[in-house]
């Protein structure tokens, strides 16, 4: 009976160390993935912000501007389209050189210009190129200003190896989540190998020994997936008063609810997977092999 009592414990102990050596894991992987995610918004945002602007003739007025504006709000790469009038021009003129035109010559010798943000999939210097021969092309239009060559190639070489960084370090992660995992579940099914070997004498089919086993640990798996997934959400909530404001510009409720699904979902999946291996090779082993 003592014996008996031993291993149980021993059963819910090891039950217990799978449970929070994979919260433990699943944390670090749903921050990874967090960070990631954010990245890629930031990414998308950062590039979104690149400009093309088109300059308008001399006689060229602003309703014809606005009209030549609808061409690049129908256009796929146009992200956000804005008119700025002959007006407008001026006054962001004084306000950048402070000099009055209009003063100085008499007139307002500014023409309208369509200012429009890319979309972030045509940041490319190859299609900037692209859209800026479409935009001469267009009559009423004396010049295209592009974003500087440098600054978008530099910024997309940037973004690329970045994005290698994270997803090297993703892959590693979730390598070595994998690797502590099988050997966490590994060890919970050690306790109860005599158990695998005593049903196998009376008959069990290797699939009736394995099921519990499998379906025990992927419980576990979804325990520690939900309490990984509550750890994250209290520290996005207390990130706030800890000075953290902008993670909510990066991290959405929706996004969160991605990567919670995400977690859970690794944890049961790997959990599963792991206690499948570990039964396998008990179901394998003679009675004397039990013992090493």
């Amino acid at each position: 009976m003592k014996n008996n009592k031993e291993v149980k414990i021993s059963y819910w102990a090891a039950h217990l160390t799978t449970i929070v050596s994979v919260t433990l894991v699943l944390v670090i992987i749903g921050i990874i993935a967090l960070i990631s995610i954010s990245a890629a918004n930031e990414t998308r945002r950062l590039r979104e912000r690149l400009e093309v602007s088109v300059v308008m003739a001399d006689s060229v007025s602003d309703s014809l501007a606005s009209e030549i504006s609808k061409t690049f709000e129908s256009a796929p790469y146009a992200h956000s389209v804005k008119v700025i009038t002959k007006k407008e021009a001026l006054q962001n003129w004084k306000k950048d050189t402070g000099e009055d035109l209009e003063a100085l010559f008499g007139v307002n010798p500014l023409s309208p210009e369509v200012t429009f943000a890319l979309k972030a999939d045509y940041s490319s210097q190859s299609r900037l190129d692209s859209i800026g021969k479409v935009a001469m092309a267009i009559p009423g239009v004396e010049s295209v200003a592009l974003p500087d060559s440098t600054m978008v190639e530099n910024m997309n070489r940037n973004i690329e190896r970045f994005a290698i960084i994270l997803g090297a370090i993703a892959l590693v992660m979730v390598i070595i989540s994998f690797v502590l995992i099988n050997n966490t579940v590994h060890l919970a099914i050690y306790a109860r190998r005599f158990t695998i070997h005593t049903m196998q004498l009376v008959g069990a089919t290797n699939r009736f020994i394995r099921s519990p086993f499998v379906l025990n640990n992927m419980l576990s798996g979804l325990v520690a997936g939900l309490i990984a997934a509550g750890l994250i959400a209290v520290a996005l909530l207390l990130a706030p008063g800890a000075g953290l404001d902008y993670m909510a510009d990066f991290i959405s409720l929706r996004v969160y609810g991605i990567v919670a699904a995400g977690m859970i979902a690794i944890g049961v999946l790997l959990c599963g997977i792991a206690a499948w291996i570990a039964t396998s090779r008990y179901l394998s082993k003679d009675y004397d092999e039990l013992f090493r």
